[in-house]
């Protein structure tokens, strides 16, 4: 294979037309860049330069391989600049996995300012389980997860951060008696059918253990896993439900909403970084969006 180095060189020389010329503009010494013409001729295996006089002027295939060194030239000066942006957040990809919930309330507002920050990056965006995201995130197939449950257990390569804790609110029909209370007791529930709104997993998980550390368990008598449509039955007056509140948005007509206690129920949401990721701008100003969402 052609030496690019060498081909640098051979280009310098037919450029100025001496290998003196060609010596003083590259910091070498004359004698360095005729060994490197004749190391690139003998990889050639044919000659590349003639004299003539003082100088020297190209051959058909000195010829050939200057103008193949000019183009590499500007190839490299290309991907120089590229990897410049990249590494300082103007060009590049961002791939993020969230969960539906998350998306409106957090990730949207957060890739506003970062659009503006970063126009072009572009941000690679995929619906994802809650439960089981930093697995892209470790594998390298993402940069950064959210992810809902307990502390999740630490992955290599992978840096946890804790967001935000969204707390349950519980959707009552409006002329449900609890609706009166500015808050409601957990304890108040236990004989009301609920309408499901969560598939199992850890936003489930949150409201069960709440629920057990009240002393009752829930008896669901309507099963939904959409938090539009589980407020649509509630407002029936088929059950109550509990929410995140980050889920929430605006509640639709015929429901109230009412903060819950003792115990009140959480659902802790974490973001899992690649480390090698956060060297990115566009990567750390997200993280920084994402904190500034959750207030």
């Amino acid at each position: 294979m052609l030496d690019v180095r060498r081909m640098q060189v051979l280009r310098a020389v037919i450029t100025s037309g001496s290998v003196t010329a060609a010596a003083t503009h590259l910091g070498y010494t004359p004698s360095a860049v005729s060994q490197q013409v004749a190391a690139l001729e003998k990889q050639a295996g044919t000659a590349l330069l003639e004299r003539v006089g003082r100088g020297v002027r190209p051959t058909a295939a000195g010829r050939l391989l200057a103008e193949h060194a000019e183009v590499i030239s500007q190839d490299l000066a290309a991907a120089e600049a590229a990897l410049a942006d990249l590494r300082e957040g103007h060009t590049g990809r961002v791939v993020v996995r969230y969960f539906a919930s998350a998306g409106a309330a957090l990730v949207a507002p957060a890739l506003v300012g970062l659009r503006r920050a970063h126009p072009r990056v572009r941000i690679d965006l995929k619906l994802a389980d809650p439960a089981a995201p930093l697995h892209e995130v470790e594998q390298g197939r993402a940069d950064l997860a959210l992810a809902v449950g307990p502390d999740p257990r630490p992955y290599e390569g992978v840096r946890l951060i804790h967001l935000h804790d969204d707390p349950y609110d519980v959707v009552l029909p409006t002329h449900h008696p609890l609706a009166e209370q500015e808050e409601v007791d957990l304890i108040d529930l236990a004989g009301e059918p609920w309408v499901g709104n969560e598939p199992p997993g850890p936003c489930l998980d949150a409201v069960l253990t709440a629920c057990a550390a009240a002393g009752f368990s829930p008896g669901f008598a309507v099963e939904s896993e959409d938090y539009a449509t589980a407020q649509g039955f509630v407002a029936a007056g088929l059950g109550v439900a509990l929410m995140p509140r980050m889920a929430l948005g605006g509640a639709r007509p015929g429901v109230f909403v009412r903060p819950v206690r003792n115990p009140r129920p959480l659902r802790r949401i974490h973001v899992a970084v690649r480390e090698v990721s956060l060297a990115r701008p566009a990567v750390r100003d997200l993280l920084d969006a994402l904190r500034h969402a959750v207030g």
